[in-house]
Protein backbone atom coordinates (compact mmCIF):
# COMPACT_ATOMS: atom_id res chain seq x y z
CA UNK A 1 0.00 0.00 0.00
CA UNK A 2 2.65 2.93 1.21
CA UNK A 3 4.37 1.49 -2.37
CA UNK A 4 1.73 2.69 -4.61
CA UNK A 5 1.27 5.82 -2.91
CA UNK A 6 4.99 6.27 -3.06
CA UNK A 7 4.70 5.74 -7.12
CA UNK A 8 1.69 8.10 -7.47
CA UNK A 9 3.66 10.71 -5.83
CA UNK A 10 6.58 10.40 -8.46
CA UNK A 11 4.45 10.56 -11.03
CA UNK A 12 2.36 13.40 -9.94
CA UNK A 13 5.71 15.10 -8.88
CA UNK A 14 7.23 13.93 -12.47
CA UNK A 15 4.34 15.35 -14.62
CA UNK A 16 3.84 19.00 -13.06
CA UNK A 17 8.03 19.36 -13.72
CA UNK A 18 7.08 18.62 -17.37
CA UNK A 19 4.68 21.09 -17.51
CA UNK A 20 6.78 23.69 -15.57
CA UNK A 21 9.56 23.30 -18.40
CA UNK A 22 7.81 24.59 -20.44
CA UNK A 23 7.60 27.87 -19.03
CA UNK A 24 10.97 28.71 -17.64
CA UNK A 25 12.49 27.90 -20.80
CA UNK A 26 14.85 30.79 -22.19
CA UNK A 27 13.26 33.81 -22.23
CA UNK A 28 15.64 35.44 -24.30
CA UNK A 29 13.89 32.89 -27.34
CA UNK A 30 10.37 34.18 -27.92
CA UNK A 31 7.97 31.74 -28.83
CA UNK A 32 6.54 33.89 -31.44
CA UNK A 33 7.79 37.35 -33.39
CA UNK A 34 7.25 41.03 -32.02
CA UNK A 35 5.33 42.96 -33.92
CA UNK A 36 6.26 46.26 -35.17
CA UNK A 37 4.85 49.98 -33.55
CA UNK A 38 1.95 51.17 -35.13
CA UNK A 39 2.21 55.21 -35.69
CA UNK A 40 -0.98 57.36 -34.86
CA UNK A 41 -2.15 58.65 -37.98
CA UNK A 42 -1.40 62.68 -37.85
CA UNK A 43 -3.98 65.41 -38.26
CA UNK A 44 -4.62 66.87 -41.86
CA UNK A 45 -4.19 70.59 -42.59
CA UNK A 46 -4.69 72.60 -45.67
CA UNK A 47 -1.41 74.98 -46.45
CA UNK A 48 -0.91 77.35 -49.15
CA UNK A 49 2.39 78.50 -49.67
CA UNK A 50 3.25 82.49 -49.27
CA UNK A 51 5.72 84.34 -51.35
CA UNK A 52 7.28 87.48 -49.76
CA UNK A 53 7.71 90.57 -52.20
CA UNK A 54 8.12 94.26 -52.13
CA UNK A 55 4.00 95.35 -51.84
CA UNK A 56 2.72 99.14 -52.41
CA UNK A 57 0.53 100.16 -49.97
CA UNK A 58 -2.28 102.32 -50.57
CA UNK A 59 -5.10 103.78 -48.64
CA UNK A 60 -7.99 105.61 -50.03
CA UNK A 61 -9.20 109.04 -47.89
CA UNK A 62 -12.19 111.55 -48.12
CA UNK A 63 -10.79 114.90 -48.35
CA UNK A 64 -11.54 118.18 -50.22
CA UNK A 65 -10.48 120.39 -52.77
CA UNK A 66 -8.83 123.78 -51.32
CA UNK A 67 -7.65 127.02 -53.12
CA UNK A 68 -3.98 127.57 -53.12
CA UNK A 69 -4.53 131.14 -52.15
CA UNK A 70 -7.18 133.39 -50.95
CA UNK A 71 -6.49 136.63 -50.61
CA UNK A 72 -8.88 139.49 -49.76
CA UNK A 73 -8.74 143.21 -51.67
CA UNK A 74 -9.11 146.12 -49.16
CA UNK A 75 -9.26 149.79 -49.66
CA UNK A 76 -6.48 151.53 -48.52
CA UNK A 77 -8.03 155.04 -48.22
CA UNK A 78 -11.38 156.12 -47.11
CA UNK A 79 -13.69 157.72 -49.84
CA UNK A 80 -17.29 156.57 -51.86
CA UNK A 81 -16.88 153.56 -54.30
CA UNK A 82 -17.03 155.72 -57.94
CA UNK A 83 -16.44 152.79 -59.91
CA UNK A 84 -16.71 149.12 -59.43
CA UNK A 85 -14.52 147.39 -62.06
CA UNK A 86 -15.53 143.49 -61.51
CA UNK A 87 -17.64 141.13 -60.85
CA UNK A 88 -17.94 137.67 -59.37
CA UNK A 89 -16.25 134.95 -61.77
CA UNK A 90 -14.29 137.89 -63.21
CA UNK A 91 -10.39 136.97 -63.79
CA UNK A 92 -7.84 139.12 -62.24
CA UNK A 93 -4.03 139.39 -62.20
CA UNK A 94 -1.65 140.64 -59.75
CA UNK A 95 -2.12 144.63 -59.76
CA UNK A 96 -5.29 145.31 -61.67
CA UNK A 97 -7.89 147.53 -60.22
CA UNK A 98 -10.44 146.61 -58.71
CA UNK A 99 -12.57 149.61 -57.80
CA UNK A 100 -11.98 153.64 -57.45
CA UNK A 101 -13.03 155.57 -55.22
CA UNK A 102 -13.87 159.18 -54.75
CA UNK A 103 -10.95 161.98 -55.11
CA UNK A 104 -11.59 163.24 -51.86
CA UNK A 105 -8.79 166.36 -52.61
CA UNK A 106 -6.07 163.56 -52.92
CA UNK A 107 -5.32 164.90 -56.83
CA UNK A 108 -5.29 168.64 -55.78
CA UNK A 109 -3.04 167.77 -52.63
CA UNK A 110 -0.57 166.42 -55.55
CA UNK A 111 -0.87 169.90 -57.60
CA UNK A 112 -0.13 171.71 -54.76
CA UNK A 113 2.91 169.57 -53.70
CA UNK A 114 3.89 169.70 -57.11
CA UNK A 115 3.57 173.12 -57.48
CA UNK A 116 5.88 173.50 -54.12
CA UNK A 117 8.32 171.26 -55.68
CA UNK A 118 8.76 173.71 -58.62
CA UNK A 119 9.66 176.77 -56.38
CA UNK A 120 11.86 174.95 -54.14
CA UNK A 121 13.75 173.71 -57.31
CA UNK A 122 13.58 177.09 -58.71
CA UNK A 123 15.03 178.73 -55.84
CA UNK A 124 17.51 176.39 -55.17
CA UNK A 125 19.39 177.07 -58.99
CA UNK A 126 19.36 180.59 -58.41
CA UNK A 127 20.77 180.54 -55.11
CA UNK A 128 23.03 178.01 -56.16
CA UNK A 129 24.82 180.40 -59.05
CA UNK A 130 25.03 183.13 -56.19
CA UNK A 131 27.34 180.81 -54.04
CA UNK A 132 29.36 179.53 -56.98
CA UNK A 133 29.62 183.60 -58.20
CA UNK A 134 30.78 184.20 -54.18
CA UNK A 135 27.38 186.13 -53.70
CA UNK A 136 25.92 183.97 -51.50
CA UNK A 137 27.96 181.65 -48.65
CA UNK A 138 28.27 178.21 -49.05
CA UNK A 139 26.78 177.69 -45.90
CA UNK A 140 23.35 177.81 -47.32
CA UNK A 141 24.19 175.16 -49.55
CA UNK A 142 22.68 172.30 -46.97
CA UNK A 143 19.67 174.09 -46.04
CA UNK A 144 18.68 174.82 -49.93
CA UNK A 145 19.19 170.70 -50.87
CA UNK A 146 17.14 169.97 -47.44
CA UNK A 147 14.36 172.15 -48.79
CA UNK A 148 14.28 170.49 -52.51
CA UNK A 149 14.26 166.89 -50.92
CA UNK A 150 11.48 167.61 -48.39
CA UNK A 151 9.53 169.06 -51.20
CA UNK A 152 10.40 166.15 -53.65
CA UNK A 153 9.35 163.81 -50.37
CA UNK A 154 5.77 165.88 -50.09
CA UNK A 155 4.76 165.20 -53.64
CA UNK A 156 5.78 161.25 -53.60
CA UNK A 157 3.45 161.26 -50.23
CA UNK A 158 0.86 163.13 -52.00
CA UNK A 159 0.96 160.95 -55.02
CA UNK A 160 1.04 157.55 -52.90
CA UNK A 161 -2.00 159.02 -51.14
CA UNK A 162 -4.17 159.48 -54.66
CA UNK A 163 -3.19 156.28 -55.92
CA UNK A 164 -4.73 154.28 -52.55
CA UNK A 165 -7.67 155.19 -53.98
CA UNK A 166 -7.49 152.62 -56.35
CA UNK A 167 -8.56 149.03 -55.06
CA UNK A 168 -6.25 146.59 -56.54
CA UNK A 169 -6.23 143.19 -56.74
CA UNK A 170 -3.29 141.78 -54.47
CA UNK A 171 -3.24 138.23 -55.90
CA UNK A 172 -4.01 136.62 -59.50
CA UNK A 173 -7.09 134.83 -59.79
CA UNK A 174 -11.18 134.46 -59.50
CA UNK A 175 -13.05 136.71 -57.93
CA UNK A 176 -15.29 134.90 -55.67
CA UNK A 177 -17.43 137.66 -54.15
CA UNK A 178 -17.75 141.47 -54.36
CA UNK A 179 -19.46 142.66 -51.03
CA UNK A 180 -19.34 146.21 -52.41
CA UNK A 181 -21.54 148.04 -54.64
CA UNK A 182 -20.83 151.70 -56.21
CA UNK A 183 -21.90 154.69 -54.30
CA UNK A 184 -21.25 152.71 -50.50
CA UNK A 185 -19.08 154.68 -48.26
CA UNK A 186 -15.64 153.06 -47.66
CA UNK A 187 -13.05 153.17 -44.21
CA UNK A 188 -9.46 152.45 -44.47
CA UNK A 189 -9.39 148.37 -44.36
CA UNK A 190 -12.40 147.70 -45.85
CA UNK A 191 -13.35 144.09 -47.46
CA UNK A 192 -13.88 145.12 -51.34
CA UNK A 193 -13.37 141.81 -53.25
CA UNK A 194 -12.36 138.32 -52.05
CA UNK A 195 -9.95 136.45 -55.14
CA UNK A 196 -8.90 133.04 -55.26
CA UNK A 197 -6.04 131.38 -56.75
CA UNK A 198 -7.42 128.04 -58.64
CA UNK A 199 -4.17 126.78 -60.26
CA UNK A 200 -2.74 124.84 -58.57
CA UNK A 201 -5.65 123.36 -56.57
CA UNK A 202 -5.22 121.58 -53.93
CA UNK A 203 -6.86 118.16 -52.77
CA UNK A 204 -6.51 118.39 -48.56
CA UNK A 205 -6.93 115.39 -46.43
CA UNK A 206 -6.02 114.25 -43.12
CA UNK A 207 -4.22 111.08 -42.13
CA UNK A 208 -3.29 108.84 -38.64
CA UNK A 209 -0.64 108.67 -37.02
CA UNK A 210 0.13 105.58 -37.53
CA UNK A 211 0.17 106.41 -41.40
CA UNK A 212 2.48 109.18 -40.99
CA UNK A 213 5.67 107.32 -41.99
CA UNK A 214 4.80 106.24 -45.29
CA UNK A 215 3.85 109.32 -46.90
CA UNK A 216 6.77 111.35 -47.86
CA UNK A 217 6.70 115.20 -49.67
CA UNK A 218 6.74 114.67 -54.01
CA UNK A 219 4.49 111.33 -53.82
CA UNK A 220 2.04 110.51 -56.30
CA UNK A 221 -1.96 110.49 -55.80
CA UNK A 222 -4.57 109.71 -57.33
CA UNK A 223 -7.34 112.44 -56.78
CA UNK A 224 -11.29 111.32 -57.87
CA UNK A 225 -13.60 114.25 -57.42
CA UNK A 226 -17.04 113.95 -56.91
CA UNK A 227 -17.98 116.24 -60.02
CA UNK A 228 -16.45 112.48 -61.55
CA UNK A 229 -13.42 113.92 -63.00
CA UNK A 230 -10.17 111.86 -61.91
CA UNK A 231 -6.23 113.58 -61.79
CA UNK A 232 -2.84 112.94 -60.69
CA UNK A 233 -1.47 114.83 -57.98
CA UNK A 234 1.80 115.42 -55.85
CA UNK A 235 1.84 115.78 -52.32
CA UNK A 236 3.30 118.92 -51.46
CA UNK A 237 3.04 119.35 -47.57
CA UNK A 238 2.53 117.13 -44.59
CA UNK A 239 1.70 118.92 -41.29
CA UNK A 240 4.20 117.93 -38.24
CA UNK A 241 1.21 119.43 -35.71
CA UNK A 242 -1.68 116.80 -35.35
CA UNK A 243 -4.94 118.24 -34.57
CA UNK A 244 -5.97 118.57 -31.39
CA UNK A 245 -9.58 117.39 -32.26
CA UNK A 246 -8.59 113.87 -34.27
CA UNK A 247 -4.85 113.35 -34.09
CA UNK A 248 -4.74 113.41 -37.71
CA UNK A 249 -2.40 115.38 -39.79
CA UNK A 250 -3.13 117.35 -42.55
CA UNK A 251 -1.89 116.31 -46.16
CA UNK A 252 -1.95 118.56 -49.14
CA UNK A 253 -1.79 117.37 -52.60
CA UNK A 254 -1.41 120.01 -55.85
CA UNK A 255 -3.24 119.35 -58.74
CA UNK A 256 -3.25 121.10 -62.01
CA UNK A 257 -5.87 123.29 -62.79
CA UNK A 258 -4.84 125.46 -65.43
CA UNK A 259 -8.36 125.69 -67.48
CA UNK A 260 -9.87 126.36 -63.96
CA UNK A 261 -12.44 123.31 -63.90
CA UNK A 262 -11.40 122.01 -60.39
CA UNK A 263 -14.13 124.50 -58.02
CA UNK A 264 -12.58 125.21 -54.64
CA UNK A 265 -14.71 123.01 -51.39
CA UNK A 266 -15.51 119.79 -53.79
CA UNK A 267 -15.69 116.56 -52.16
CA UNK A 268 -12.66 114.63 -53.11
CA UNK A 269 -11.35 111.17 -52.19
CA UNK A 270 -7.50 110.78 -52.54
CA UNK A 271 -5.83 106.90 -53.18
CA UNK A 272 -2.01 107.65 -51.43
CA UNK A 273 0.52 105.36 -52.06
CA UNK A 274 2.85 104.50 -49.25
CA UNK A 275 6.86 103.50 -49.66
CA UNK A 276 6.46 99.58 -50.77
CA UNK A 277 7.31 96.76 -47.76
CA UNK A 278 8.24 93.15 -47.76
CA UNK A 279 4.61 91.38 -47.42
CA UNK A 280 2.88 88.02 -48.22
CA UNK A 281 -0.42 87.45 -48.94
CA UNK A 282 -3.17 85.76 -47.26
CA UNK A 283 -6.29 84.67 -46.58
CA UNK A 284 -8.35 86.36 -44.24
CA UNK A 285 -9.38 83.72 -42.09
CA UNK A 286 -5.71 82.29 -41.68
CA UNK A 287 -5.14 85.03 -38.83
CA UNK A 288 -5.25 83.52 -34.89
CA UNK A 289 -4.08 84.26 -32.33
CA UNK A 290 -1.47 82.45 -29.85
CA UNK A 291 -1.81 81.30 -26.12
CA UNK A 292 -0.65 84.88 -25.61
CA UNK A 293 -2.74 86.79 -27.49
CA UNK A 294 -0.70 87.32 -30.73
CA UNK A 295 -1.76 88.13 -33.46
CA UNK A 296 -0.24 85.42 -36.33
CA UNK A 297 -0.52 82.37 -38.73
CA UNK A 298 0.46 78.72 -37.47
CA UNK A 299 2.67 77.43 -40.77
CA UNK A 300 4.33 74.10 -41.16
CA UNK A 301 8.11 73.47 -41.86
CA UNK A 302 9.37 70.68 -44.06
CA UNK A 303 9.06 68.28 -41.66
CA UNK A 304 5.28 68.76 -41.25
CA UNK A 305 6.00 70.85 -37.65
CA UNK A 306 3.36 73.31 -36.54
CA UNK A 307 5.09 77.25 -35.73
CA UNK A 308 3.30 80.00 -34.86
CA UNK A 309 4.50 83.18 -36.22
CA UNK A 310 3.59 86.82 -34.94
CA UNK A 311 2.99 88.80 -38.01
CA UNK A 312 1.97 92.61 -38.64
CA UNK A 313 -1.08 93.62 -40.56
CA UNK A 314 0.71 95.73 -44.26
CA UNK A 315 -2.23 96.23 -46.04
CA UNK A 316 -6.39 94.50 -45.17
CA UNK A 317 -8.02 93.97 -47.95
CA UNK A 318 -11.60 92.58 -48.66
CA UNK A 319 -10.59 89.29 -48.78
CA UNK A 320 -6.92 88.86 -48.24
CA UNK A 321 -4.17 90.59 -46.12
CA UNK A 322 -1.03 91.53 -47.02
CA UNK A 323 0.97 90.36 -43.79
CA UNK A 324 4.82 91.15 -42.82
CA UNK A 325 6.86 88.53 -40.55
CA UNK A 326 6.51 85.52 -42.48
CA UNK A 327 9.24 83.69 -44.26
CA UNK A 328 9.47 82.11 -47.69
CA UNK A 329 10.33 78.36 -46.61
CA UNK A 330 6.56 77.99 -44.44
CA UNK A 331 3.33 76.96 -45.61
CA UNK A 332 0.79 78.89 -44.12
CA UNK A 333 -2.25 76.84 -42.63
CA UNK A 334 -5.19 78.09 -44.15
CA UNK A 335 -7.72 75.23 -42.29
CA UNK A 336 -7.51 73.57 -39.19
CA UNK A 337 -4.89 75.92 -37.26
CA UNK A 338 -7.38 76.55 -34.48
CA UNK A 339 -7.02 72.74 -34.17
CA UNK A 340 -3.73 72.18 -33.78
CA UNK A 341 -0.55 73.42 -31.22
CA UNK A 342 2.90 74.46 -31.87
CA UNK A 343 5.25 71.73 -32.36
CA UNK A 344 2.48 69.43 -33.34
CA UNK A 345 3.54 66.98 -36.46
CA UNK A 346 0.26 67.35 -38.95
CA UNK A 347 -0.02 66.43 -42.24
CA UNK A 348 0.16 69.31 -44.68
CA UNK A 349 -1.96 69.19 -47.45
CA UNK A 350 -2.63 71.47 -50.43
CA UNK A 351 -5.20 73.52 -50.07
CA UNK A 352 -6.25 72.49 -53.61
CA UNK A 353 -6.20 68.54 -52.69
CA UNK A 354 -7.88 69.23 -49.28
CA UNK A 355 -10.90 71.07 -50.94
CA UNK A 356 -11.26 67.53 -53.27
CA UNK A 357 -11.05 65.53 -49.93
Amino acid sequence: MNGSRIAATLILVAAAGWIASGHFGDARTPLTPAAPPVEAPRFRVAVIPVEVAPHQRSTILSGRTEADKRATAVSRASGIVVDLKVRRGSTVRTGDVIAVLSDEAREANVAEARARLEQRRSEYEAKMRLIRSGTLPALNQPQLEAELKGAEATLAQMEAERDRGAVLAPIAGVVNDVPVEVGQALQVGANVAEIISLDPMLAVVEIAERQLAGVKVGDKAQVRLITREVTEGQVRFISRKASQQTRTYRVEIGIDNKTGVIPDGVTAEVVLRFAPVAAARVPRSALTFSGEGKLGVRAVDSAGKVAFVPVMIVEDGQADLWVAGIGDELRVIVQGQDFVKEGELVEAVPVQAASRG
